[in-house]
């Protein structure tokens, strides 16, 4: 069973960071490929959005409201993504959501998401 869990998130203050990472298990590499993974985030009364996300080959991609802030990165050997925070201000609060878009190597499949459960990120003023 594909499985995905997130650590790092916490309460802090405006102005501070925060690094997150999400390790994704019940791959096995033989049979999985993993496309893409990446981070959403999701405020009170608010839909879903994409932070950032980061593919096998290195590129990425970020919310404008992201850039110059917020990087991603990745450990492809741990199947792992972790997202770097500054500068973090009040309105980032939201519940920070991994995703990861895999693959069956053969017979070739279009990939499918998985989501894991979210970690609660709180940035007070």
């Amino acid at each position: 069973q594909v499985q995905l869990v997130e650590s790092g998130g916490g309460l802090l203050q405006a102005g501070g960071s925060l690094r997150l990472s999400c390790a994704a298990s019940g791959i096995s590499g033989s049979i999985y490929s993993i496309n893409h993974m990446g981070w959403y985030r999701q405020a009170p009364g608010k839909q879903r959005e994409l932070v950032a996300l980061i593919t096998r080959g290195g590129s990425t991609d970020y919310a404008d409201s992201m850039k110059g802030r917020f990087t991603i990165s990745s450990d492809n050997a741990k199947n792992t993504v972790y997202l770097q925070m500054n500068s973090l201000a009040p309105e980032d609060t939201a519940v920070y959501y991994c995703n990861a878009a895999v693959r069956r190597r053969w017979p070739p499949s279009p990939p499918v998401d998985y989501w894991g459960q979210g970690t609660q990120v709180t940035v007070s003023s």
